[in-house]
Formats: C-alpha cells, structure tokens, sequence
C-alpha cells in the first residue's frame, strides 16, 4: 500500500492492524523518530550507516530515498508470515512499489488518494510535524507520486476515512 504523505495511508493501516489474519511489516528507516513513535513498532529506526550494510547484505525486499531519508522493508518478517498463511501487508513508498513490480513479487498493489492537493495540505498542517516550507516539499512530492497511480492494482480515495478502510479490507480479503 502507497500513497503520498497526507493521503491517509497510515490511518487505513492502522485499522487493518486490528486484524487476527493481518501482519504488518514494520519498514526501517533513518529518519528521525516522531515523538510518539517506538522503535520496532512503528519502524525500525537506523542509522545510514547500518541500513546502507543491511541492504548490501540482501536483508531488503525493497528500500528508497524519501525525503533525505531511507525506507525499506526487511525479507525475513515477510517469507515467515507468507508461510503461516496471513496477509502480509506492507506500507511503502512509490519507489518501494515499483522495486517490488520489478522483482516479480505478486502481490495486490493498493494506492491511497487523497481527494485533492489542498486536503493533503490540510491534512499535513494538521498533523503539527513539519514546517511550512517541509509542507511545500511535500505537496511537490506527492504531486509527482499521484502520477503513479497507473502502476498499482487498484486506487482507493480517501475522501472518507470509514469508507476506504472497508474498501482496502475488502481487496485483501478481509
């Protein structure tokens, strides 16, 4: 699952979470903790240095830059919640989708979008993290992203959060 900062992705997830059958991975990242997060469960938080030798050892599905920093998601969690049969769901950026379709992974590739640019805006204000001119980047970059949407299976509009949960719930059988 994608979709640009502001677009809702973490809010779907988060109810998806309260799933028995559903196993989320939990990316890696370098960037810096926000301060309610907990390390190794809302992501693993490195630095480059360690993330950039756990992707020359192979230990990544799939990594990218954002934003001046790495995200990735590790192998391992993955192939052992396949084999116990759960729905393993990963929460990714653009580039980590197109890593993942080049590699030949099947999966159901969901985009999360937002109804329009200004409630991404709305949506980053309101979260209270980033400055106004990280807000600008952001609407620049999930400008770009929104033009990815051809590449995934199916898009979801979060114009209303009850309604685009039960829909991605939905398209991974839930």
């Amino acid at each position: 699952m994608s979709g640009p900062s502001g677009a809702g992705k973490t809010s779907v997830c988060r109810e998806l979470k309260k799933h028995p059958r559903v196993e989320f991975s939990v990316s890696a990242t370098t960037r810096a903790p926000r301060e309610h997060e907990v390390d190794g469960v809302d992501y693993h938080f490195l630095d480059r240095e360690e993330f950039e030798r756990r992707v020359e050892a192979g230990e990544f599905i799939e990594h990218a830059e954002y934003s001046g920093n790495y995200y990735g998601t590790l192998r391992a969690p993955m192939e052992r919640a396949l084999a116990e049969g759960r729905v393993y769901v990963l929460e990714i950026e653009v580039q980590g989708t197109k890593q993942l379709r080049d590699s030949g992974l099947e999966a159901t590739y969901i985009f999360v979008a937002p109804p329009s640019l200004d409630e991404v805006r709305r949506r980053l204000v309101a979260r209270g993290t980033d400055d106004a001119a990280e807000i600008d980047r952001r609407i620049e970059i999930a400008a770009r992203e929104l033009d990815a949407q051809s590449r995934y299976d199916h898009v979801v509009v979060n114009d209303d959060l009850d309604r685009a949960i039960r829909e991605v719930e939905e398209l991974v059988g839930l």
